[in-house]
């Protein structure tokens, strides 16, 4: 990937352009990212490059993380995450929302909403049955397969489970406006996770 950034979802909001159509937005504030790390191939055996983002007290940082962000030369930060990215960066240099423009087409990569154990209906979007006439058949799954034959629940089976909290990456959404003073990025509807979540913004791998 050419361009990434780490940032927090604000929440949403909705905004006009100059024609007084109506956008809902995601706003996140992207940045400032520090380069703590560069990987090489002939160290590590692949290429990237290590950011961190928002500053965390010195009290609440590891030892050998102190170390670490000594050596780039860079304050204590909560989040640390590789990002393979192209062009020259050497420790310390800081990546901003500036990077992305209007126009640009980026993915979101966040952990989702968690939303506890949740039946199939929620959960997969199954068909309730009757719910009148003496029917006793409601919001059940309905049938986990034959007895005999094959004797066993097939894995994959749609039913009652644990929802939400987890990784979920919305490709092609487009970066309505950029507020670079504020590193404010404006992004055209939904991203994934909940106020204050850890966003990742990717130039888009389905241009």
């Amino acid at each position: 990937m050419k361009k990434a950034i780490l940032a927090t979802k604000v929440g949403m909001t909705q905004i006009f352009d100059e024609n007084g159509i109506l956008t809902p937005v995601t706003v996140l504030l992207a940045g400032p990212c520090a380069v703590t790390q560069i990987k090489t191939m002939d160290n590590d055996g692949y290429a990237a490059v290590q950011v961190a983002y928002m500053d965390k007290k010195e009290d609440r940082i590891s030892k050998p993380l102190k170390g670490h962000f000594a050596k780039a030369g860079v304050s204590g930060k909560r989040f640390v995450r590789e990002l393979k990215l192209e062009g020259e960066y050497k420790l310390g240099d800081e990546i901003k929302a500036d990077i992305f423009a209007a126009g640009d087409k980026v993915d979101a990569t966040a952990v989702s909403k968690g939303k506890g154990f949740q039946g199939a209906i929620h959960r997969h979007g199954l068909h309730r049955g009757p719910m009148t006439h003496g029917s006793k058949y409601h919001r059940h799954a309905g049938s986990n397969g034959a007895c005999s034959d094959p004797s066993r629940v097939f894995k994959g089976k749609r039913m009652a489970g644990h929802m939400g909290s987890r990784t979920i990456t919305v490709q092609n959404l487009e970066v309505v406006r950029v507020n670079a003073d504020d590193n404010l990025i404006l992004v055209k509807g939904s991203v994934p996770g909940s106020k204050k979540a850890l966003v990742t913004l990717k130039e888009t791998v389905k241009a």
